[in-house]
């Protein structure tokens, strides 16, 4: 799915008013890498296996490589006949937007104090309830609930997984380091006939780790 022309080749374009713009185009990777817990996918340029094409976009030739192809899916592309950005998302801010009501925290009030006698007007920042609210607390009704239980599935490649020890904990934790969720549930499709029939992310439904 290709994303532009934009930057320096369209400085119109209605992505340059926002962030998105400082991420287009992206850098050339040979190999798919993880950099601070997101992943870097591959996009091999022309000159290594890459390809390319050339546009003619509003009377003006553009070339076309992996660098402007945004990540997507197929499959939803041609299920919904659209345009699908997909990206994992798993930072607070992400959580925030999508529960932004029950994350925000409390409703906030700007007041001031008046007082004639005094010559500096002090404003404070406070906790506001409507009455609505505080009656919903008094008979401690659920404000949110969550269902189901989320679990956090661990996925790296062979050796990749992270380690965490200490000066005094490093050779015990070398000699005896902690599994995964990803290498249990390989150990488990080899112990279990069961197992072999799940997905991933469907084991929990049936199992529970130590």
């Amino acid at each position: 799915m290709v994303h532009g022309p934009c930057g320096e080749h369209n400085l119109s374009a209605p992505c340059m008013k926002t962030v998105f713009a400082q991420k287009i185009p992206t850098t050339f990777q040979q190999k798919l890498r993880l950099e601070d817990g997101y992943p870097v996918y591959r996009r091999r340029d022309a000159a290594n296996g890459g390809l390319s094409a050339s546009l003619n976009i509003r009377g003006r030739n553009f070339t076309i490589d992996n660098s402007w192809i945004v990540p997507y899916s197929p499959l939803l592309c041609r299920t919904f006949n659209a345009h699908i950005n997909v990206e994992y998302c798993h930072s607070v801010q992400a959580i925030k937007y999508i529960c932004k009501y029950i994350n925000k925290g409390s409703d906030q009030a700007t007041f001031g104090v008046r007082n004639p006698n005094d010559e500096v007007e002090n404003y404070v920042n406070g906790r506001y309830i409507s009455t609505s609210e505080a009656a919903w607390r008094i008979f401690e009704f659920p404000i949110h609930e969550r269902h189901p239980t989320v679990l956090q599935l661990a996925v790296h490649l062979e050796n990749g997984q992270r380690v965490y020890f200490t000066t005094e904990t490093a050779v015990q934790v070398a000699q005896n380091p902690r599994k995964t969720t990803l290498l249990a549930f390989f150990e488990l499709c080899n112990e279990d006939e069961f197992a072999k029939t799940l997905l991933y992310h469907e084991v929990p439904q049936y199992y529970m780790g130590q």
